[in-house]
């Protein structure tokens, strides 16, 4: 599993609890092109706390997709409006994924 930011020194007890106070866990989306080449990629896991704000933990991600994403023809543009549009929602939650891992571990 990828490394999880935000979780450093926290106990299960501590983990738990946050997540019942309505943490997620996100990742965030980029995309590079290169003319005909477009790669979409997600960022490492965000443990994203109730009420903390995900703007500046996905900014690095939308500057990265907006200077380097849409050059790309025609999945540059598209893939480029997906990422920002995702990131400014807050991210993709995957919440359910991350939880059904660590519980296999």
């Amino acid at each position: 599993m990828s490394k999880i930011i935000g979780i450093d020194n926290m106990t299960v007890e501590e983990l738990n609890q946050e997540l019942a106070n309505g943490a997620k866990f996100v990742v965030f989306l980029y995309c590079i092109s290169i003319v005909i080449l477009t790669f979409k990629r997600s960022s490492e896991i965000y443990l994203v706390k109730s009420g903390e704000n995900t703007f500046m933990k996905g900014l690095k991600f939308n500057l990265i997709s907006f200077f380097l994403g849409w050059w790309g023809i025609p999945w540059g543009i598209i893939y480029t409006i997906q990422c920002l549009f995702t990131n400014l929602s807050g991210g993709r939650d995957i919440t359910p994924q991350v939880m059904a891992a660590l519980r296999q571990e």
